[in-house]
Formats: C-alpha cells, structure tokens, sequence
C-alpha cells in the first residue's frame, strides 16, 4: 500500500538567499531544494507567485495570471548571455534580513532593462513569440497595464518636482491641474486613473497599446523569463521527489489589470469603484474583522459563462504548481460581503457561493484538481460537508489548538480523518516561539502537559507534534526550524507595513536542521518512498 504520509516546508521565494535584496530562481532556491532533499522532505509550499502590488503582497497581485518579476535571478540571465559580468559588480548593500521592496524594484530594474536589450539585438525570438502568443488571453492586458502605470507614475514625478520650482502660488493658478488626480493616482488603484485611461474602449486600447510598445515588449520579456527560470527550477525540484504546492488567493485585486479590463467579472459602478468588498468579520486576528477591499465577484456572470475564465485562472496557476491551495476556500460556500466604502468589516452580511456546482464543471473541463482547501476561520458546517464531497485536504493549525479545552478541533486527537495538513503556524501566524512568548499561563500549561516539554525547545517541539499527529501531511514553516522569533514572521493581518519581508541570510541553512527533518520523518513514517 502506497505511503500517503509526507512533510515539508512552507517558504516563499522571497525569503531564500540571494545577494540582490530579495530571494530569487538563482542558487539560493536550487540550493533550498537540495536541503529539503537531504532532510527528507517531499514538498515545498509556496505563496501566490503573483506580481505584487501595493504593499508587497503576494495576495494582493496587478494581474491573477501574472508572476512576479522580482523573483527573477540575475545569475541566471548572466548565464544565458542577457547580462555581463561588470553587469552584477558592486551589488548595492541590502538588509541579509529583510526584503528593502523599493531599492530591489530600482535596481533589478536596471539590470533588467539591460538584459531586454541584448535579449532584443541577440536572443532567438521563436521561444519568446510562442510564449506570448499561448498567453495572450490574460499577458497582453496585464502588460499594458503595468506599461500604463508606471507611465502615469514617471508622469506624476516629472510634474511634482515642476510643481516645487514653479512655487505653490502657481500651482494653485491651476497650471499643474492634472497634479491632483495623479497624486491620488500614485500607488491607487485603477479608480483613480486620468478619465481618458477609465475604461478604454477598442479604440483607446489600440492607441496605447501603439503608444507603450516597447514598455508591453518589456513586461512581456520578463513573464517569459519568469516562466523559464521557473520552469527549471520545477523540474530541478520534481526530479528531487519534490512537490510544489502553490497558493491561490480566491479573490483578485482592485490594482489589478482583470478589474480594469474585466469589471464583468465583478460589481463595480461606472467610475470604476466596487460596490461590494471582501473581507471576513471579527475573527481570530482582528477584533473589527479584516477588511480586504478585494472586488466581489458576479457569480451569475461566470456560471453563465461556463466559468472560463476560472478555468483559465486555475489551469494556469497549475503550468507553475503540482497542487495549489485555494486561499479563503469557505467564500466558495459562502463568502462576507461588505458595502464599499467601509471603515471596518464589522458591518456585512453573508452570501451564497457558487458551491459544489463550480469545482464539477472545472473538473468536466479540466480534469481532476489537485486542490487543498484553506478551511480555516470562522466556518459553517457547510463548508466542511462541501471539502468534504469534494475529497480535498483540510488545514490543521497546532497554533490555534490550546487553550480551550481538550475538545479543540486542532489538537491533533480530534483529527476526525488522516485527510489533513498539519502546520505550527501559517505565513499569517506568529512564528512558533513568537506565539510562546504571547501565550497565556493557561495555553502554556496545556502544551506543557499535552506534548510533555518545558518550552524550552517549543519550535521543534512542535514540529515533532506536527509530524507525529494523524495527517497525512506535516509542513513546518521555514521560520520554525530556525528556531526565529516574532521578528522573524511573514504576515501580521490588520498591520499595514513590515510584511512580507523575511528572507534568511547564505549560511542559514545547515545539515543540522536537515538531519532533524529528516529523523522526524523515518520515525513518524513520513520518509520518501524507496
């Protein structure tokens, strides 16, 4: 009988080591697939690989189809000829602790446009056409997007810094009147675009896609290199015995080229603003709920449709993953609408998701879906029964299991089923010894008695706990076997700035942590297959 017991890791590209600001497809990835290999592990879980919008999110993304280009190695474009060696000589100092977002943005930039423009004079174009041609139902929106933002961004620069050597006095003459509307602009969503740029029709899309060609090439150019870069870096993993499980937000952003182009899919007014958000009310992380300002989708419009573009969305999603998780899977049941504008997520209501008839006619077109529901928050039965008939794996947070009784649905013995994956914490949790230190007397003294420790050791403690329990599936966040504390953590939901920055440093990383792992897994039967 086929072992269904594995284990893995959860870290995102982002945080593995490269020596230009941010982790990246170059040596640090293929070396973290060589650690997972050595200490056992079968599977590497990722966040959503999307182009991050405002604020650095990985859920909040300018395109659902698009990936980020800032994962793109250097190294890797030098080794195909696109960059020189004096091309990567005096890399800027960067934080070896966390992501500096912006000073990454500016310098790989730089380095980019350098590699498009020797990718333009020298590089075979056949790769590169078929690349843009099967993708041409989401890439052509997103780049002319992303070229049409950064257009109207250098524009607002440009005329700020006139604005301060023309003096306020005439800029409130009105000779800078268009200032306003890109001040609100800058880092805004696609609602506060000049009137002209709104809601392009035929027409309007032509004209810029003539007038920002060369920028559409651009953006163009470094999807396909993503794909490349990613595409090996897959397989390098996959012929490890390695797994991928990606990470799909279920709602998209309103800074997103599918909101622009596609209000269909949504409700959204005629100013380009929506009339109903996303959100989740007061739960574990928020005593206000979380407000995520995310368009609700018109479910009629995409079961009228047959739901094509989900499928294009989920087939995707699956060129870049072997299973992908679906984030927020309960809004499929039911999901928290809020009227737009909102202060808080307190005041809204709940509405009907499209339900088991979305996934079988996803299935009907795509075939069986490797899928793991994020089940997690405040639940109805029926979004269990619905995880249930589809036979997809829920998530089990150690976390979240203490301090209420010995009833707690995420204390390992309470695990109804083996159809589970286990985690001491998600990208949303605190880090392991970040939440010990938080913990009441009361949760302490459970764990305490229920995993038999002092605490002293509570991150690997807890991973024996994870590895040990029923599910089938164990995956340790790469911050728990480093043993790092709450400075350490991906996500604090509710706090707007210091997220998604932690990567670790080149030496992190050592066979001590591997050989760990790698016990753990041959003495709770999680080990890889002979």
């Amino acid at each position: 009988m086929k072992n269904k017991r594995r284990s893995g890791v959860l870290a995102h590209p982002s945080s593995l080591y490269s020596p230009y600001g941010i982790g990246d497809l170059g040596e640090g990835a293929y070396r973290f697939v060589d650690f997972l290999q050595k200490a056992g592990q079968t599977i590497w879980q990722i966040l959503p690989l999307g182009h991050t919008g405002y604020g650095n999110s990985p859920y909040s993304a300018y395109s659902a189809f698009a990936c980020n280009p800032l994962l793109i190695s250097p190294d890797k474009l030098a080794n195909d000829g696109l960059l020189g060696n004096e091309d990567l000589r005096n890399i800027p100092y960067f934080d070896p602790d966390k992501v500096e977002y912006e000073r990454v943005k500016t310098y790989k930039d730089g380095l980019f446009r350098k590699a498009f423009r020797m990718f333009k004079m020298y590089a075979d174009k056949k790769p590169f056409e078929i690349f843009c041609r099967e993708n041409a139902f989401w890439l052509n929106d997103y780049c002319l997007f992303i070229a049409l933002k950064e257009k109207l961004i250098e524009k607002r620069k440009t005329e700020s810094v006139l604005s301060e050597l023309l003096g306020f006095a005439e800029r409130a003459k009105g000779i800078l009147k268009d200032n306003e509307i890109l001040d609100q602009f800058y880092g805004a969503a696609f609602s506060s675009f000049p009137q002209e740029y709104l809601d392009p029709g035929k027409k309007e899309k032509e004209y810029l896609q003539e007038e920002l060609k060369f920028e559409i090439e651009y953006y163009s150019f470094l999807q396909y290199e993503f794909y490349r870069q990613w595409s090996k870096l897959k397989k390098y993993a996959n012929d490890k015995g390695i797994l991928i499980i990606g990470d799909m937000p279920i709602f998209v952003s309103a800074d997103s080229s599918d909101a622009w182009l596609h209000r269909e899919l949504f409700y959204y007014d005629t100013k380009g603003f929506p009339k109903k958000v996303a959100g989740v009310p007061p739960d574990y992380f928020s005593e206000t709920g979380q407000l995520w300002g995310n368009p609700l989708y018109n479910w009629q419009y995409h079961r009228d449709t047959g739901y094509d573009w989900w499928s294009g969305r989920i087939s995707q999603t699956l060129k870049y993953v072997d299973v992908v998780r679906i984030d927020h899977f309960r809004a499929f049941e039911s999901y928290w609408e809020i009227d737009y504008p909102a202060e808080t997520a307190i005041k809204g209501k709940w509405r009907k998701g499209p339900g088991r008839e979305f996934f079988d006619i996803i299935e009907k077109r795509l075939g069986a879906l490797p899928i793991i529901a994020e089940d997690l928050g405040d639940l109805n039965p029926e979004v269990q029964i619905l995880r249930e008939e589809l036979g997809l794996a829920g998530m089990k947070i150690l976390q979240f299991g203490f301090g209420s009784g010995s009833e707690n649905s995420y204390l390992p013995h309470n695990y109804s089923d083996t159809n589970w994956i286990v985690y001491t914490g998600t990208h949303d949790n605190n880090t392991t010894i970040g939440w010990w230190k938080e913990a009441t007397r009361e949760e302490k003294d459970y764990v305490k008695q229920y995993i038999r420790t002092d605490g002293s050791d509570i991150a690997w403690d807890f991973i024996r706990l994870a590895f040990s329990s029923t599910a089938d599936t164990a995956i340790i966040p790469l911050q728990d076997i480093l043993c790092l504390d709450e400075n350490h953590r991906m996500n604090t939901p509710g706090v707007a700035s210091g997220n998604w920055e932690f990567r670790i440093s080149e030496y992190q990383l050592n066979d001590g942590y591997a050989d760990g792992l790698r016990l753990f897994s041959r003495l709770y039967n999680r080990n890889r297959e002979k």
